[in-house]
C-alpha cells in the first residue's frame, strides 16, 4: 500500500509530502529474411516486445503549494471564542471586579475563525484513495484536554471529501472519486477542493489557550 501524510495543526498545523512517479519501457526485437533466387519469396515477419512498468505515485497536500512540489509548511487553524452576556441594564466590560446584572446562565459563545479554509489536492494513479485523519497532538491547554473532535471540517467538492475527525487516534477513511480534469480513466485521480474547518461550541469547555495537532493521510491499495 502506498501511502502519503499531510498533517495539519489545529491552532497550529499541516505538513505536506510528495511521492514520486518512475516510467521504465524495455522494448525486444527479432529478425526474419526472405528466400532469393528462384524459389517463391514470402514476406518476413518480425516480432517485437514490450515491457512497460508503471510504479505507483501519491501526491497529497493540504495548505499553500500546488502540484508536483507542495509549499512545505505547516498551517495553522485558529478559533477565539468568546462569551456574550446580556448587556441590560449594564453593558459588561473586560476587567476585574466589575458589576453586571446577570441572571447566572451559561452565555453564548461567538466563534472567530483564522486559517480555517485550506486548498487540498490528491493526485494518484494506484487506483482506489482513500483519506483518513489521525491525532498526533491532543488538543490540550497544558492542564486540560479537549476531544479532538470539537473541530469538524466539511469539503467544497464531494468527490474530495474531508474525513471524520476522530476524539482520539485514527479515524475512518473516505474514498475520493476516481477520475478528473486531465485523467483518462477513474483508475487516475486528479481532484481539488477546499476545506473549511469549524470549531463546535454547543457544549461549555472549560478556559485556556488550546493547542493540538492532526495528520490527514492519502493511502491507494
Amino acid at each position: 500500500m502506498s501511502t502519503q501524510r499531510c498533517p495539519l495543526i489545529l491552532m497550529r498545523q499541516v505538513l505536506l509530502p510528495v511521492a514520486l512517479t518512475a516510467l521504465g519501457a524495455v522494448a525486444q526485437a527479432g529478425s526474419a529474411s526472405s528466400g532469393t533466387g528462384n524459389l517463391p519469396r514470402t514476406t518476413p515477419a518480425v516480432a517485437l516486445n514490450f515491457a512497460i512498468q508503471i510504479d505507483k505515485y501519491v501526491f497529497f497536500r493540504i495548505g499553500n503549494g500546488a502540484w508536483p512540489t507542495p509549499g512545505g509548511t505547516t498551517s495553522q487553524v485558529g478559533f477565539s471564542l468568546s462569551p456574550t452576556i446580556p448587556a441590560v441594564p449594564t453593558t459588561p466590560a473586560n476587567g476585574n471586579n466589575t458589576a453586571v446584572n446577570w441572571n447566572g446562565t451559561a452565555p453564548p459563545f461567538a466563534v472567530t475563525a483564522s486559517g480555517n479554509v485550506l486548498p487540498v489536492e490528491v493526485r494518484s494513479n494506484g487506483g482506489q484513495v482513500s483519506v483518513f485523519a489521525t491525532v498526533t497532538t491532543a488538543l490540550t491547554s497544558g492542564s486540560n484536554t479537549l476531544p479532538m473532535n470539537v473541530i469538524s471540517a466539511t469539503s467544497s467538492d464531494s468527490a474530495l471529501p474531508a474525513p471524520t475527525i476522530p476524539a482520539t487516534g485514527t479515524g475512518t477513511s473516505v474514498n475520493v472519486t476516481g477520475g478528473g480534469t486531465g485523467t483518462v480513466n477513474s483508475l487516475v485521480t486528479i481532484r481539488t477542493a477546499n476545506w473549511t474547518f469549524a470549531y463546535d461550541n454547543s457544549v461549555s469547555r472549560t478556559a485556556g489557550n488550546y493547542s493540538g495537532q492532526l495528520s490527514f493521510t492519502a493511502s491507494v491499495p
